[in-house]
């Protein structure tokens, strides 16, 4: 499963558009990987999103499925740069910091950050919830810089 989150960042006022998993099932990898691939391309179509964000893989302790992971983030780095889209990349722990204020903050945390900071009601999925983590990271990233780069002017 990978998870997808789309922001719409108004001024200073961020909100949901569109949040979930794409569901590769259990068919052969490369089948599965493609499914990823065409999902985010149809995502990416019918939302439109200006930037793409995702997560850089966490290597733990299974070496074989970070590689799985690697090839999953590389599908959809690709579906993104398809369409266009620029890429940014975040470490899970960065991402955590953004939301939580702590890089070792748990799903359950980060979760219910997300939740209201969006002001989404009731639970939301693992997958959606890391993945609009990610993109609310981006947000909060871009902002920053940009208001960094006019101080500086």
């Amino acid at each position: 499963m990978t998870g997808v989150g789309i922001i719409d960042v108004s001024g200073d006022r961020v909100s949901p558009v569109y949040y979930g998993a794409i569901k590769a099932g259990s068919g052969e990898f490369t089948e599965r990987l493609g499914i990823i691939f065409s999902g985010l391309q149809d995502l990416i179509r019918e939302y439109r999103p200006d930037e793409a964000a995702i997560e850089t893989v966490f290597v733990a302790h299974n070496a074989a499925s970070a590689i799985k992971l690697g090839q999953a983030r590389g599908a959809a780095v690709c579906a993104a740069l398809s369409c266009e889209l620029p890429v940014a990349d975040y470490s899970p722990r960065s991402v955590k910091q953004a939301i939580v204020g702590r890089g070792g903050a748990d799903k359950t945390q980060v979760q219910h950050m997300v939740g209201l900071l969006l002001g989404i009601q009731g639970p939301i999925q693992n997958d959606a919830a890391d993945a609009l983590a990610v993109a609310l990271c981006h947000q909060h990233t871009s902002h920053t810089l940009a208001r960094m780069a006019t101080m500086g002017r």
